[in-house]
């Protein structure tokens, strides 16, 4: 086999081994991303501090009016 077509096959074979490995890597991201955002909402909800819970008025704005 010449050298130069050696050279250009094994040029193609990597390149096509590194395109196959990065969509490896890319379907393998797709996969978990469900996964990935569901723990993360886990996280930041757990560690999110607490509102505090807004006070109820006593009356409504009518009983204000009617007492004032």
């Amino acid at each position: 086999m010449p050298v130069i077509l050696e050279a250009i096959l094994v040029s193609a074979g990597m390149l096509i081994i590194f395109f196959l490995a990065f969509l490896a890597i890319y379907l393998l991201a797709i996969t978990l991303s469900p996964i990935e955002r569901g723990l993360s909402n886990m996280i930041w909800d757990a560690t999110s501090p607490k509102r505090p819970s807004t006070p109820l008025p006593a009356g409504s704005y009518r009983d204000f009016s009617r007492k004032h």
